[in-house]
């Protein structure tokens, strides 16, 4: 299995920007799928995940109500959505998936993307 994430950038405080992540050698319905973050000198953390065979959407505090997490099984993908940015939300961007239905932390995740660089300077 192959994760590979895209459309980190460059944006400015209160813009919008879509995350989007392929999945490869397998299909997403298979797992639990996830978006991680890791800021410079930070732990890396949850920012959304869809759990429980896409039933349930589970968003950090930090996320809700401004990020959006979806999964296409068909096509493969996984986005995320992200609105009003924040310069504390510059970090690189991790796609995930996890073989445990209800996967919420790092170490439950199996196969994780290269990440892709979000910054969004103050």
């Amino acid at each position: 299995v192959q994760l590979q994430a895209s459309g980190g950038g460059l944006v400015q405080a209160g813009d919008s920007l879509t995350l989007s992540c392929t999945l490869s050698g397998g299909t997403f319905s298979s797992y639990a799928a996830g978006w991680f973050r890791q800021a410079p000198g930070k732990e890396r953390e949850l920012v959304a995940a869809t759990v429980w065979a896409g039933t349930r959407k589970y968003y950090a505090d930090f996320a809700k109500g401004r990020f959006a997490i979806s999964k296409d099984n068909g096509k493969n993908m996984q986005s995320l959505q992200m609105t009003s940015l924040k310069p504390e939300d510059t970090a690189v961007y991790y796609c995930a998936a996890s073989s445990d239905p209800y996967g919420l932390g790092p170490r439950d995740y199996d196969y994780w993307g290269q990440g892709t660089l979000v910054t969004s300077p103050a």
